[in-house]
């Protein structure tokens, strides 16, 4: 990334993790009506990481890798796409898209309990403040009547709150770990290896394998939008912010995902929310907000 622009591009990274990511939790739900989870996953990473490779050969960017640099994008890659993404995506068989994205909106308090227990980092009063809000939230959102006599959507909303977890501590460990130092290629041997051990656990768990040809249009546009743009360009945007600016910073795109995800729900899919659910998203949100702002923005 060239550093004379690095504020523009921290910008439009920003612009990318927010929109961008908002909008694939309709494009994964869209997708997981009809395909399998993990094969989804692993179609969707396995083909945009072959075209970063090609974009960074055609731009000649180095693609060497030390032996450390592998086993940390393979580590981080699995935390973020492989337990992340592939199981949050298999939960969205049993919960809505805005309804999952607002679980998912917890992230930075994830973040911040695991800063405190791994960097031992003291948490402002108003930390204090945003997880006691978010855990408020979290009780409104998850202890609703119709969710919890549905085992289902218990046990989804149970797996979404493990994929949140395992994203945070990604988030904490790759801001400090030895990847490559380009950040596009950073992400192209992170989906590159995710994929590998989507299409093994997929086959193993025995989930059909099928064409783009025979999947629906729908499917197939939707599909290609979480490859272009939300494999390569927001999730290289990540990678990139995430060794730019604070990561509680970058945990801020937790409280804009959801209202884009629930503006695209309700629009798209028809998708309602109950007053609960919406109490518990401004609760929640507040708290995200207490807990990722402070008297001076690092970036």
């Amino acid at each position: 990334m060239p550093k004379p622009s690095s504020k523009s591009l921290i910008i439009i990274a920003f612009i990318a993790i927010y929109i961008i990511w908002g909008s694939t939790y309709l494009l994964n739900k869209i997708s997981v009506t009809e395909l399998p989870p993990l094969f989804l996953a692993a179609v969707r990473f396995s083909v945009a990481s072959i075209l970063i490779f090609g974009i960074a050969k055609v731009l000649k960017f180095s693609l060497k890798i030390t032996k450390k640099q592998f086993l940390n994008s393979a580590l981080v890659g699995f935390l973020f796409l492989v337990y992340g993404n592939g199981v949050f995506v298999w939960a969205l068989k049993y919960v809505d898209s805005g309804f999952g994205a607002l679980l998912a909106a917890t992230q930075p308090l994830f973040v911040l309990l695991l800063m405190r227990l791994i960097d031992h980092k003291k948490m402002r009063p108003k930390s204090l403040i945003g997880v006691g809000l978010g855990i408020l939230g979290m009780y409104l959102l998850v202890s609703q009547k119709e969710l919890v006599t549905n085992e289902e959507t218990l046990l989804g909303i149970f797996m979404i709150f493990t994929c949140v977890l395992s994203w945070s501590y990604g988030s904490v460990y790759v801001a400090k770990a030895d990847v490559p130092k380009n950040y596009f290629v950073s992400t192209g041997y992170q989906m590159g290896i995710a994929s590998i051990m989507l299409a093994c656990g997929s086959l193993t768990l025995g989930e059909d394998w099928t064409s783009p040809l025979v999947w629906s249009p729908k499917v197939q546009l939707a599909m290609l939008a979480l490859i272009t743009f939300g494999s390569i360009a927001a999730f290289t945007a990540f990678n990139y912010l995430l060794k730019q600016v604070s990561t509680e910073k970058v945990a801020t795109s937790a409280y804009i995902n959801p209202i884009v995800a629930m503006i695209l729900g309700w629009y798209v899919l028809d998708e309602t929310l109950s007053t609960q659910s919406i109490i518990a998203a401004v609760v929640l949100l507040t708290g995200v907000y207490f807990i990722t702002t402070r008297k001076k923005d690092i970036v």
